[in-house]
């Protein structure tokens, strides 16, 4: 992966089923990173640790853009969005879309609007 992908995935590191690289290129997970299944991220993103090594968790059902940042022992909620280029340093709840630096939400879903499987 880090030879022709330019991506290093920590060997821990563990996703569910459903588990796709946009575009490898650049992408960096840390080996404590744990992930639900349907996680799709684009190139450029970062899910590490902190200072004192802990690490996200992911749900399930999440997309996330080109360059985004996300960091520490923080939880990311089943369907969140989380945008291009954002540094994400806080608990995302479900079905939210977070922007910016630092992220903050900015759209909140219904589980019936773009829910589980849709990329809306």
């Amino acid at each position: 992966n880090s030879v022709y992908g330019n991506c290093i995935i920590g060997r821990g590191t563990d996703f569910g089923p459903g588990f796709v690289l946009i575009h490898s290129d650049g992408v960096v997970i840390n080996g404590k990173v744990k992930g639900g299944s349907s996680i799709r991220l684009q190139h450029q993103v970062t899910i590490g640790a902190n200072e004192q090594g802990e690490c996200p968790v992911l749900g399930s059902d999440i997309i996330i853009g080109a360059g985004a940042k996300i960091i520490g022992p923080i939880t990311i909620g089943d369907g969140a969005r989380i945008g291009a280029n954002a540094v994400v340093v806080h608990d995302v709840a479900p079905n939210t879309t977070v922007v910016g630096i630092p992220a903050r939400p900015v759209k909140r879903r219904d589980r019936g609007e773009g829910g589980s499987g849709s990329t809306a």
